[in-house]
C-alpha cells in the first residue's frame, strides 16, 4: 500500500454510466488497485488492461505512480473507460506538462456517448415492431 506521507493527485472520470473516483500515489511501483482488487484480477481482457494503462504511455510515467480507485456502474468497457479519463485527470493536475499529450489523445475529453432511452410504441430506441399490411 501506499505511504500516508506521499503526495497525492485525485481525479474524477466517467464513460456511460461509470464512474471512476482516482487516486494517485506519487512514487509508487506502479501497482493499479480497482475495487479492492488487483487490476489484472479485476478485468479479464488484456484489452482493458491496456486502455486503464494508456495514460501512463503516452506520458512516459509507467511505474512512477500507484493508482487506487473506485469504480461503480456500468460494465467493464465503460469503467476501464472511466478509470482511464480519472487517471489522465489526475495526472494533467500532477503535472501541467502531460496535457498537450494527454489531450491530443482524446483522455481528457468525456466520450458523451450514452445509451439511447426506448421509445413507447417501440421493441428497443429504434426497433420498430415487425409490420404486416393484412
Amino acid at each position: 500500500m501506499a505511504k500516508k506521507e506521499s503526495i497525492v493527485y485525485q481525479g474524477t472520470g466517467r464513460r456511460k454510466s461509470s464512474i471512476a473516483r482516482v487516486r494517485l500515489f506519487e512514487g509508487g511501483s506502479g501497482k493499479v488497485t480497482v475495487n479492492g482488487e488487483d487490476l489484472n484480477d479485476y478485468f479479464g481482457t488484456e484489452i482493458l488492461k491496456v486502455i486503464v494503462n494508456q495514460p501512463f504511455s503516452v506520458t512516459n510515467t509507467t511505474g512512477k505512480y500507484d493508482v487506487i480507485c473506485k469504480v461503480e456502474g456500468g460494465g467493464f468497457t465503460g469503467q476501464a473507460g472511466a478509470i482511464r479519463h480519472g487517471i489522465a485527470r489526475a495526472l494533467n493536475e500532477a503535472n501541467a506538462e502531460y496535457r498537450p499529450a494527454l489531450k491530443q489523445n482524446g483522455f481528457l475529453t468525456r466520450d458523451p456517448r450514452m445509451k439511447e432511452r426506448k421509445k413507447y410504441g417501440l421493441k428497443k430506441a429504434r426497433k420498430a415492431p415487425q409490420f404486416s399490411k393484412r
